[in-house]
């Protein structure tokens, strides 16, 4: 827990590039193109600003709409009048997609100890918007000085204000906020600072998810045999995803892919939404074998706009068959194939761990992946499904507190 007191939010923002507003006026086609260079798979979305209003923190909050994922666009251009007419459907303000929900951000001083940042992503919290500032280093050495073990032994320990006023205390410093200027801190920049800080957080990142309690087991499913679109009613909001499994004549659940946003962030969207409005779960997470009849439109967002210019000749649309890899589902996996359930794992796999693996590696994983969640699985067996474990699920195990230790004569 210390270096969450000894730290700022200040801290992970150097280097961070300033905030470019997303508006909600740009179109779905824009929004593709922005998710793409985004992190999590999702942008935010803004209204616009008013020239002629000097703006403060409540009216840049109120400003602020909600996080737009991969998973809405595709759900929206999987609908049957988007499908019918994919041009309009790209040239659609963000506006209507969009699922309003303004608590997703909030705007943070630098100075603000990560600890109280970490408590409001604990709480939903997914972006924290934090002004630019000049003259930053050393602001963490000179607030640490206020939780420095040695000092606080001289605080009298029998008024509990006291220590209450001193974690409550803000440092004094010469920082200059550059106005109107921010960057944007995500739960992915988090993890990648708490990875930088595993020895401080020792013996905690070696301990298994399962005993610090990471694994979430209210986790959301659907059967591989249900149409794939039936996700759409079932995803939750964090993790942005569904895991698509077989059931057993055991009662448990084999997992074979999932439906999200971070699976979704860079695939080819429209080749996703006719698949997620025409195919099952099992074959939009596996793909369809290449010597089936199953096939594909060719259409990408280059030639629907080469159809409305007339680009086509009036000629027939072209097709081509089916599978994961036509979708461009995006993963970092290596491909290897083999037979059975295991065929298409590779590109199309779930990002799965086990509950025995370590908090450190999870995060690795989910770091290098660039995903908001990762599948657990038993120990035993890679493929039955037990949980998930999320940001969400990380932050509130590395922030748990530790039990109190037992006096020494209880230990004999």
């Amino acid at each position: 827990m210390a270096v969450f007191l000894y730290h700022v939010v200040g801290d992970l923002t150097v280097g961070k590039p300033e905030l470019v507003e997303f508006s909600e006026t740009e179109t779905v086609e824009a929004a593709i193109k922005a998710i793409g260079e985004s992190t999590e798979g999702g942008i935010a979305v803004w209204k616009q600003r008013k020239r002629s209003v000097i703006e403060n923190a409540d009216l840049r909050q109120n400003r602020f709409i909600g996080i737009l994922n991969s998973l809405d666009i595709v759900a929206f251009l999987a609908r049957e009048e988007s499908l019918s007419d994919q041009h309009t459907a790209l040239q659609t303000p963000v506006s209507q997609v969009v699922v309003p929900n303004n608590s997703l951000l909030k705007q943070l001083d630098p100075a603000t100890r990560l600890i109280d940042a970490l408590e409001m992503m604990k709480q939903g919290v997914r972006r924290l918007l934090v002004p630019k500032s000049i003259g930053w280093r050393g602001m963490s050495k000179r607030f640490s000085i206020l939780y420095n073990g040695k000092w606080l032994k001289n605080v009298d320990n029998s008024s509990s204000n006291n220590i209450n006023s001193v974690a409550n205390a803000r440092p004094s410093t010469s920082t200059t906020i550059i106005r109107d200027k921010f960057c944007c801190l995500s739960r992915e920049d988090v993890i990648c600072f708490l990875i930088g800080c595993l020895g401080a957080l020792a013996p905690l990142p070696l301990s298994s998810i399962d005993s610090v309690g990471a694994v979430n087991l209210n986790y959301c499913s659907i059967e591989a045999s249900v149409p794939a679109i039936e996700a759409i009613r079932k995803v939750p909001h964090d993790p942005s995803a569904v895991a698509v499994v077989e059931s057993t004549p055991d009662g448990e659940y084999m997992i074979i892919g999932d439906i999200s946003s971070t699976k979704l962030w860079k695939c080819d969207y429209l080749a996703a939404a006719w698949a997620l409005a025409n195919l099952s779960a099992g074959q939009f997470v596996m793909g369809v074998e290449d010597n089936t009849s199953r096939l594909l439109p060719d259409f990408s967002i280059d030639q629907i706009a080469n159809d409305t210019n007339g680009g086509n000749n009036g000629g027939p649309v072209k097709q081509r068959k089916f599978s994961s890899r036509s979708i461009g589902f995006f993963s970092n996996s290596s491909p290897s194939f083999g037979v059975g359930r295991n065929m298409y794992r590779g590109r199309s796999a779930p990002l799965t761990c086990k509950v025995t693996s370590s908090l450190a590696a999870v995060m690795a994983q989910m770091l290098s992946h660039r995903t908001t969640h990762v599948w657990v699985t038993e120990a035993e067996n890679e493929d039955v499904l037990v949980g998930v474990v999320s940001y969400g699920d990380i932050l509130a195990a590395v922030t748990k507190q530790p039990p109190a230790a037992l006096p020494e004569t209880q230990l004999s």
